[in-house]
């Protein structure tokens, strides 16, 4: 069992890779197996075909992603709802660090008007979109939001957390900084947490995370 997990991931990390560098339609699968050191039929048997390896690339995002905005929705009956906003967006930036060429290369394929990319993504966005919502509600609760002011707060606070990953190599080419980098995380969320206080809500529960 341990030599069939080793060569999965495997798979999965050469493709992450090349998928970065060339694409998903650029990639081949002998690229793939090329890379991961593996006969190509190995990418046949654990996930069938590259559209398949794609899904499991995208599963695994998506699942722990919104992991994190799940688990703070139900932590809404007990904590402050900002707390569990901040909560939420420290957990995931912390995730697209850790994994931060898969982070770039879904963000990048979502951003493609691609038939086999929305299959694959629309239940995932929706219920990202209902989480999120659920999570601004309780934070703009006392400025009396319409439901488009809503739509644009969460449009912000999407782009805040996926920029960094979508276009890391223009922060490390232009200035300098490593999204994979605990020191940039740290700081970049102080700055997510200052714009929630003064944007969104006004003197809200301060997070006492230690960076």
């Amino acid at each position: 069992m341990k030599v069939k997990s080793s060569t999965k991931d495997s798979i999965v990390e050469a493709a992450i890779s090349l998928f970065n560098i060339k694409g998903y339609d650029g990639t081949s699968v002998r690229d793939i197996a090329k890379k991961a050191k593996v006969n190509p039929a190995n990418i046949s048997y654990h996930f069938d075909s590259k559209q398949g390896l794609l899904e499991k690339c995208f599963i695994h995002f998506f699942e722990a992603y919104l992991s994190y905005l799940d688990e703070e929705v139900n932590a809404l009956a007990t904590d402050p709802p900002d707390y569990c906003l901040k909560r939420a967006l420290y957990k995931i930036l912390y995730f697209q660090s850790a994994n931060h060429l898969l982070s770039r290369f879904v963000w990048r394929e979502v951003s493609i008007d691609s038939q086999v990319v929305r299959e694959i993504t629309s239940s995932y966005l929706m219920k990202e979109r209902y989480l999120f919502k659920r999570l601004l509600e309780g934070t703009c609760l006392e400025k009396n939001m319409s439901s488009m002011d809503l739509s644009f707060y969460i449009i912000q606070l999407r782009s805040l957390i996926t920029m960094p990953f979508l276009n890391s190599q223009y922060l490390r080419e232009v200035w300098h900084v490593f999204p994979q980098e605990r020191f940039f995380v740290d700081k970049y969320y102080q700055r997510i947490e200052e714009w929630i206080d003064e944007t969104i809500k006004k003197n809200s529960y301060q997070m006492n995370i230690p960076l």
